[in-house]
């Protein structure tokens, strides 16, 4: 697929990879969506993926947010780089261990539903202009959309198409 190009094609992206991603969860039991992965990965189970999303998510609007309040947003999270994102992804898996997966499916929902809510309020010029705002540096508002939502559904997809493919 080819990548967002225009606020419509990001929307409906967005939308058609995360039914996808839910509609594979749904296709597994209850006790296949809670099955650990048979592989190697940061990310040990369905609720670890769904989660994942949902801070990447919620540092997105905090970045956004920050953002168009004409402040320098830290990204991608106070105290660490793109380099240092293996630390920081590990701290996400970390903190949300005791979080049951129905919880995680909510929580990734209501921020997804944050994310499409932003993207809509944005015309085709300012998602897709680079260096419209400031904030983005050389690139533009949509790109960092794209990353967290249409293409990170497009990874948690071949995750859990993985897992499934394991059963």
């Amino acid at each position: 697929m080819a990548r967002p190009t225009t606020k419509e094609s990001l929307l409906t992206q967005s939308d058609e990879n995360y039914q996808k991603l839910m509609d594979l969860i749904d296709s597994m039991s209850p006790a296949e969506q809670e099955q650990v992965f048979s592989f190697e990965d940061r990310d040990k189970n369905v609720r670890d993926v769904l989660i994942h999303l949902h801070e990447w998510h919620n540092m997105m609007e905090s970045w956004y947010t920050d953002g168009m309040a004409g402040e320098k947003p830290a990204i991608p999270a106070p105290g660490y780089t793109f380099k240092t994102t293996p630390e920081l992804n590990l701290k996400i898996w970390e903190s949300y261990q005791d979080t049951p997966l129905a919880d995680a499916k909510e929580l990734l929902q209501k921020s997804a539903d944050r994310m499409i809510q932003l993207i809509e309020q944005h015309t085709d010029e300012e998602l897709f202009t680079k260096k419209y705002y400031k904030w983005t540096n050389t690139t533009s508002l949509g790109a960092y959309f794209i990353s967290s939502t249409s293409s990170h559904y497009d990874w948690a997809l071949k995750k859990l198409r993985q897992h499934k493919k394991s059963l």
